[in-house]
């Protein structure tokens, strides 16, 4: 089931108060817990949410460098390259991807020494063909997905019903 106006509004919420309770989200939305519940659990079983722990800065674990690493793969060890990389603690994701290289990955790091280290590392696991490193200087729009959902909420038809 697409997302509604509701679910929109629900989401933003959940987005701009994470710690809320639930009884607290359906009084500022004038629903029904038990709606606002159901459309929770709906979200979260269709894939709309997903349960996350807190956001933690690699910075502060002392890696304030970032890099996205590209990498190029032999053909079919694509999934061995995958699981090779998800065992360094330093790449913090990984996406299969078109164009210029396989996979792209972001990777931290204590400093740039460290940083050509990991490279190393990934250069030489099998199948790996080559890698093509950015360093990242400054973030300029953090991770988020608030003006995605009030962009989806906008665009979405008026909730059918107003069960309370």
């Amino acid at each position: 089931m697409p997302v509604d106006a509701l679910d929109a509004r629900i989401l933003r919420l959940v987005l701009e108060q994470p710690r809320t309770s639930v009884r607290e989200y359906a009084r500022i939305l004038g629903v029904a817990r038990g709606t606002l519940q159901a459309r929770l659990d709906r979200m979260e079983r269709d894939g709309v949410t997903a349960v996350a722990g807190p956001r933690i800065s690699p910075a502060a674990l002392g890696h304030p460098v970032l890099a996205f690493v590209r990498i190029e793969v032999t053909q079919g060890r694509l999934d061995e390259v995958g699981r090779a990389l998800a065992a360094i603690p330093e790449i913090i994701e990984a996406h299969s991807i078109t164009g210029g290289g396989d996979v792209l990955t972001r990777v931290v790091a204590r400093d740039n020494g460290h940083l050509e280290d990991i490279i190393q590392r990934l250069i030489q696991l099998p199948g790996v063909v080559r890698t093509s490193t950015e360093i990242a200087l400054r973030e300029r729009v953090e991770a988020r997905v608030l003006p995605l959902v009030e962009a989806v909420g906008r665009a979405a038809p008026e909730t059918q019903r107003t069960a309370r």
